[in-house]
């Protein structure tokens, strides 16, 4: 598979609809972090020093029970400086977020910038890359420098294609001695129609374009042969037309299955519909993104990439995994894959 060309950059959306980014207030700060500590009282009375005798008799008795033997005590464990998480607590497995890979070098820094949202979620977790092909590390390579550790493989995938039931699989067979769970691919999820929106104001789509009878988008993907893939994009096609008003979102796909995006925008055209958006279906940038959206009559949406949504998504399909538990060997020899919802 070759991805040569990059996609041209995306337009600046029109000043009428230009989302403006809400500003958070910050979180109050806890108004203890600016007491000062208490000054000692002088002890000017018999009265204040039994107080402070008691007192202090209270708290060593307090580690004492009742059968006369010492209770442990609850002490605040020290962290590594390079590290959120406490060294008494079990680690919890690797995130291995398992990517496509591109000749576009777009698309591995787009990768590597969701996966340090990943972290900004979730101090302390170990979160690392592998590629199925194209870029480095490869994913036999990352899971061998886990050695005989614990992983969790989130694939950076939108369906259950040919990738995600043959290709990861074979290189968890191939990491024997690593304890592994594969989940999900990221499709369909609610927070994925969170990120394609995302993606369709910036690039113009205007809230009257929502329900606008002279509106619709084309979902563009990248395609696949396998039909459970082709089921979860109309899924999310469905999902994204509800988010818009009910406008058509119409899937399309760059190989291995039909309509073409071309096609999609000829039949959406004669059915009246003069302001389409093509939605970019991917996850990074690459050969099929930047043809999809090269054949736009209006607007082009960028890939998914780093939105903050999808920061989620990789987090919450890690949690599914993680309380499934389902064992490597029973992904491999089944090839089912965590639900989807």
């Amino acid at each position: 598979m070759t991805e040569p060309a990059p996609e041209r950059p995306q337009e600046s959306p029109p000043l009428h609809c230009t989302a403006h980014a809400r500003t958070e207030e910050p979180l109050p700060l806890d108004s203890t972090a600016h007491e000062r500590p208490q000054e000692s009282l002088p002890l000017d009375s018999t009265a204040q020093l039994l107080t402070r005798i008691t007192a202090a008799l209270g708290t060593q008795l307090s580690l004492v029970s009742l059968n006369g033997t010492r209770r442990p005590m609850h002490r605040t464990p020290q962290q590594s400086p390079h590290s959120n998480v406490s060294p008494l607590i079990p680690a919890a497995p690797a995130l291995v977020a398992v990517a496509h890979g591109s000749r576009d070098p777009r698309a591995l820094h787009t990768v590597t910038e969701l996966l340090d949202r990943v972290r900004e979620l979730r101090p302390g977790l170990d979160v690392r890359l592998g590629h199925i092909e194209l870029n480095e590390p490869l994913l036999p390579r990352t899971l061998d420098d886990l050695g005989s550790g614990e992983a969790v493989l989130v694939p950076l995938l939108l369906g259950r294609g040919y990738h995600v039931k043959q290709d990861i699989p074979e290189a968890v067979a191939g990491a024997a001695a690593l304890r592994t769970r594969t989940a999900g691919p990221l499709g369909p999820h609610p927070l994925l129609v969170e990120a394609l929106h995302g993606r369709l104001t910036e690039a113009g789509w205007c809230p009257s374009d929502d329900g606008n009878r002279n509106s619709a988008v084309v979902l563009a993907a990248a395609g696949s042969r396998d039909p459970e893939s082709a089921a979860g994009t109309r899924r999310t096609a469905q999902l994204l037309s509800e988010r818009l008003g009910g406008v058509p979102v119409v899937p399309a796909y760059a190989s291995a299955a039909t309509p073409t995006v071309p096609a999609a925008l000829r039949a959406l055209a004669a059915r009246g519909r003069r302001r389409v958006a093509v939605a970019s279906y991917f996850t990074a940038p690459g050969r099929f993104a930047s043809a999809a959206a090269a054949e736009a009559t209006w607007i082009a949406a960028a890939p998914l990439g780093a939105h903050p949504a999808m920061a989620r998504l990789l987090l919450h399909r890690y949690d599914q995994a993680r309380a499934a538990g389902a064992p490597a060997h029973e992904t491999l020899m089944n090839t089912r894959f965590l639900a989807s919802a």
